[in-house]
């Protein structure tokens, strides 16, 4: 290929997109990323992931405040809330991670183009923005992302029926907030409001809440939520939805059934997201997308267009910022010639409830439905320690091995810290590890992941602690 402006153009800098840039950049590459957002970041840290846990973080240090300090022998007087401070700090969380990003664009002499990008041949890029130009490059990467999936009948404003965007950023706290979606977004953001005084009615298709979940997981998981006081109508459908002074929603049986009104100030709509390629010219320079309007790419990220390669949420699979930057990063690698990978039995998930919700690998259910002989190691927070002094012992540890060779394929954990936990167990996933490995590792005590050493020595029956 003759001379180019760059070796390698990224569209979207989202968290997939800057990775894959700045990976490139380390290796040798001249590298530019098109961003239409005035911010890197993409969705996870500008309305998203970030923001999020910033207002998890808040909401539950207010809710801890307020009604769970007593037992610690510590009092206080009124408690009461701040809402725009809350926000305020939340808008600066999100600026010192967008600054940040700013920071490593310029560190590793990445170029910045602020506008749409959009592919007009392989190797050719049409920005349209602030920095409207056509560039060259020898390799693109699309990184565009996801959106809210739209539920039909009901008409998003982000003011009474609004997104994950619209529900971060609320100026007031709702009297009756509605989720649609019993998912991770709904349920993170349902407490949020929960623990600052709204009430929450989650409206759910499916017959359990975190349906993707272990069976075992998704009900715990109900059971504290609802303890806390969250609302759930398992098995319904939304069929409608009119504004006015409050929404009036149009539910009815998922399989059928009379239908009943509900009314809220404000619905949170979380079904779920799509891959994001508007604007993009993919079908004119042929480029596949599948039934679901995914890109389709082989093992090494590439579409069928040689040169063109497309990374995380826009290719399906697990809609998680994490994965993004595995796949930018062993995207990038593999551009250079070298040998990038991502194992898919390797990525962790994480609801930031409390208590959070973590999950690796097969669930149970897919376990027996493949037919898989397996064991099974549970350990309950109840029996630990450090749960026990903190006074969070709500949950437990199972993990999963393979009943012939021991090696761990899942790991599901309720209770607190768990993202957190489960990290040893998804190095022990991509080093195939047996549970005897983690049985037989030296744990902190007291320390949290004892529970996941308990949980381990219980898959061979010989937990200590139970």
């Amino acid at each position: 290929m003759a001379d180019t402006d760059f070796d390698v153009v990224v569209i979207g800098g989202g968290p997939g997109g800057y990775v894959a840039a700045i990976r490139a950049a380390q290796l040798g590459q001249r590298t530019a990323v098109v961003e239409k957002g005035t911010t890197l970041g993409g969705t996870c840290v500008n309305v998203g992931c970030i923001p999020s846990k910033a207002l998890l973080q808040s909401s539950h240090l207010y809710d801890e405040a307020k009604n769970h300090l007593g037992p610690h022998g510590i009092k206080i007087g009124k408690v009461e809330l701040d809402l725009g401070e809350m926000q305020s700090r939340k808008v600066k969380v999100v600026k010192a991670n967008t600054d940040g990003l700013d920071f490593l664009m310029k560190k590793n002499k990445i170029t910045r183009l602020l506008g749409a990008g959009k592919i007009t041949a392989p190797g050719k890029v049409e920005i349209s923005g602030k920095d409207a130009k056509s560039i060259t490059t020898k390799t693109i990467i699309i990184a565009t992302g996801s959106d809210s999936t739209p539920l039909p009948g009901v008409t998003i404003d982000e003011k009474q029926i609004v997104t994950s965007t619209g529900a971060l950023d609320l100026p007031a706290v709702p009297k009756h907030l509605v989720v649609i979606g019993a998912g991770v977004i709904g349920l993170e953001l349902g407490s949020v409001w929960r623990r600052l005084g709204a009430e929450v009615t989650v409206i759910e298709f499916l017959d359990r809440a975190l349906p993707q979940h272990d069976g075992e997981i998704s009900k715990q998981a109900q059971r504290i939520l609802e303890k806390q006081g969250m609302k759930f109508m398992l098995g319904t459908k939304v069929t409608a939805a009119k504004p006015g002074k409050d929404v009036a929603l149009t539910v009815e049986p998922a399989k059928g059934g009379a239908a009943q009104e509900i009314k809220a100030d404000v619905v949170l709509v979380a079904i779920g997201r799509r891959p994001y390629t508007e604007g993009l010219g993919l079908k004119e320079v042929g480029v596949e997308l599948d039934k679901r309007g995914f890109v389709v790419v082989d093992k090494h990220f590439q579409t069928k267009i040689p040169g063109i390669y497309a990374i995380g949420d826009v290719i399906g699979g697990l809609m998680l910022a994490h994965k993004a930057e595995d796949e930018g990063y062993a995207a990038a690698e593999l551009i250079a010639g070298q040998a990038g990978h991502v194992n898919y039995d390797a990525i962790p998930g994480v609801v930031y409830t409390w208590p959070e919700v973590a999950n690796l690998g097969k669930t149970e259910e897919q376990l027996k439905a493949e037919g898989v002989a397996y064991k099974v190691g549970k350990f309950p927070f109840t029996a630990n320690g450090r749960a026990r002094a903190n006074g969070d012992t709500e949950g437990f540890v199972k993990i999963l091995a393979d009943a012939k060779t021991d090696r761990v394929i899942g790991c599901h954990i309720i209770g607190p810290q768990a993202g957190d936990l489960l990290a040893e167990v998804v190095i022990g996933v991509e080093f195939a590890t047996a549970a005897e490995d983690i049985a037989r590792s030296c744990h902190a005590h007291p320390s949290l992941s004892e529970a996941v050493k308990e949980a381990a020595l219980g898959v061979a029956g010989l937990s200590i602690h139970i």
